[in-house]
């Protein structure tokens, strides 16, 4: 609870003793063992990068309001910042990998890093006893650095972490974009700018000034990293922390927009409207109505 109002549990990275490496490697059964109160099931929203792989077994799991279906070769990478809860995962199996933003090296211009991209996605046959060879040597380097710490090597973590991520992203996504580096460094600092300033500042112009680039170049780098224009994916950062606001706190829609750095709850309402087709109180009813039911 803030001041009185719900708010969603903040999931901090804590590794267990002797993992200070900044990573752990589970697995799901170990994630059941840990959460015998079942608070797995219940909005979550971490500050670390999750990373599952589904090897048997059928489940569920809902990130950001989209529900996904767990079954054999599904994929699972939930961002930190993400609201997510495992809403079913008692018959899945399969590693899970815990790290902190900053652990995994940088991959250059891929889209791997999209915020917005899908939580989970299907890793194709061939493919899996690869996945699974990667995330078996990372465990193996992971247990022997808790084991005997003086052989511990953060930098091999690092990079064994690295071949899996690659080895499981969907082909499109471990594909460079055609404009290469410049384009993705840009991009960058642009998503970075947009995640400390997005809750005061509304205008692409905004950026373009503490970038250093324009808006065109903001654009263009934005619609080749992530498919949509700057001022879309800036527009879809606040919407989305709009809907988290509105769906797992209790704040009123006024304090929701003054939040998100909206002059008054007319503005904000007409911002959420143009995004989702409804007002926000509406949307916050619905919602409420299909997480009961669901």
């Amino acid at each position: 609870m803030e001041n009185g109002h719900r708010t969603v549990r903040q999931l901090h990275y804590l590794p267990a003793l002797g993992v200070a490496y900044g990573v752990e490697v589970l697995s799901f059964a170990r994630l059941r063992e840990m959460d015998g109160a079942g608070a797995r099931t219940r909005p979550q929203r971490p500050d670390f990068h999750v990373l599952a792989l589904v090897t048997s077994g059928r489940g569920s799991h809902v990130a950001d309001f989209e529900t996904y279906h767990l079954r054999a070769g599904s994929v699972v990478w939930i961002r930190p910042g993400t609201v997510h809860r495992w809403s079913d995962v008692n018959g899945v199996d399969g590693p899970l990998i815990l790290f902190r933003p900053g652990f995994l090296p940088d991959l250059g211009p891929t889209p791997a890093w999209d915020l917005s991209a899908p939580a989970t996605w299907h890793l194709d046959q061939p493919l899996r006893p690869l996945a699974l060879l990667a995330a078996d040597h990372l465990r193996g380097e992971h247990d022997l650095a808790v084991r005997a710490p003086r052989l511990a090597s953060p930098a091999l973590l690092s990079h064994l972490l690295a071949a899996l991520v690659l080895r499981v992203l969907p082909a499109e996504a471990a594909t460079p974009t055609a404009d290469g580096g410049r384009c993705h460094d840009v991009f960058l600092r642009y998503r970075a700018a947009v995640e400390e300033h997005f809750t005061e500042w509304h205008q692409v112009a905004d950026y373009a000034r503490v970038t250093g680039y324009d808006r065109r170049t903001l654009t263009r780098a934005t619609r080749a990293a992530a498919a949509v224009g700057a001022k879309e994916f800036l527009d879809q950062r606040t919407l989305l922390e709009a809907k988290r606001l509105l769906a797992h706190t209790d704040l009123p829609v006024g304090r929701c927009a003054r939040r998100l750095g909206f002059r008054d709850a007319a503005n904000f309402t007409t911002f959420f409207q143009r995004g989702t087709g409804q007002p926000p109180s509406m949307w916050r009813t619905a919602d409420a109505r299909a997480t009961r039911l669901s």
